[in-house]
């Protein structure tokens, strides 16, 4: 059972109902905090059919762990939820406006973006498909259940030759060039040290689970593929409203200070739109350190114009 919106006034708005954003509201809500989460239902995660590496949790089915955290925030009476798309924040701390898409709008104190990333893959036919199920981006969360067998990894940029010296502790690591790096002396020793193999010829697709067919007409097999995608915020939202960015070698994130403030007053930012490296286990914790950051500038409001970050520096 989902609470309606019974008000169009709350302490908090939280922009993005996936685990940061879920976990922010369930310190607010326990702070006994009107919160309106609103979301679209595009996880990140959604085409991992298991979540790794997340502590009680392992193993999981990552839209099952999503689905009970919904289910125990909701239980909150003082928590909203509203699925849809936020397209617009307006005014200042203390009297901001969400717009929605259909139009319709409502009020908070406090604004927390929570809006997850979207991942630019490599244009390679059959990659798109196999995202989150053997072609991945993070050793940790999926690295293991390789089972040290032949890894591939796609290089994107110069931090794909890192990606690769990493992922030997995993298994025995490809390296597929496909003109997207250059790869001087130095790396290249390096990575024969580690036993990487480098594969200069382009690709030209993806078959089966995880192969991958070159150009000229090799098909290499391997246990799974990995690729840095490039991550840039999932909705314009925050730059539209005046919050700084910051390029980081993952992409385009939110910038934030220690406390979670974006540059713009009463802003707050968590999540994979605002950190790098991702993982679910450090979206949760940024997510429930945002929430008490939030919290804690409801009871001392004089502290909300403090030490925000500069958007030129």
């Amino acid at each position: 059972m989902h609470h309606a919106v019974s008000t169009i006034h709350y302490d908090v708005i939280v922009i993005g109902g996936s685990y940061a954003g879920m976990a922010a509201a369930l310190q607010l809500v326990r702070a006994r905090k009107s919160v309106l989460v609103i979301d679209t239902g595009e996880r990140r995660n959604r085409f991992a059919s298991t979540s790794h590496g997340f502590l009680g949790q392992d193993g999981v089915d990552p839209g099952v762990i999503a689905a009970q955290a919904r289910r125990q925030l909701v239980a909150y009476p003082t928590l909203a939820w509203l699925e849809g798309r936020a397209e617009a924040i307006a005014g200042q701390a203390d009297r901001f406006t969400v717009t929605m898409a259909d139009g319709a709008s409502m009020q908070g104190r406090r604004i927390l973006l929570a809006l997850g990333v979207a991942d630019q893959l490599p244009a390679i036919a059959g990659l798109a498909e196999r995202w989150g199920k053997s072609v991945f981006h993070c050793p940790y969360c999926h690295g293991y259940e390789l089972d040290e067998g032949r890894i591939g990894v796609i290089a994107t940029g110069p931090m794909s030759s890192h990606q690769a010296q990493l992922l030997t502790e995993w298994g025995t690591v490809t390296l597929l060039v496909n003109h997207a790096v250059t790869l001087g002396p130095d790396i290249r020793a390096d990575l024969a040290r580690r036993g990487v193999a480098i594969e200069d010829a382009p690709i030209d697709r993806i078959e089966g689970d995880a192969e991958v067919r070159l150009d000229d007409g090799r098909l290499l097999t391997f246990a799974g593929l990995f690729t840095a995608a490039r991550c840039i915020p999932s909705a314009p939202l925050a730059e539209a409203a005046g919050c700084a960015l910051e390029e980081t070698p993952m992409g385009v994130q939110v910038r934030i200070d220690a406390e979670n403030k974006t540059s713009v007053p009463g802003i707050y930012a968590c999540g994979d739109v605002a950190l790098v490296p991702h993982s679910l286990s450090f979206a949760v914790g940024s997510g429930a350190m945002a929430g008490i950051q939030i919290h804690r500038s409801l009871c001392w409001p004089e502290t909300v114009h403090h030490a925000q970050i500069v958007a030129a520096a």
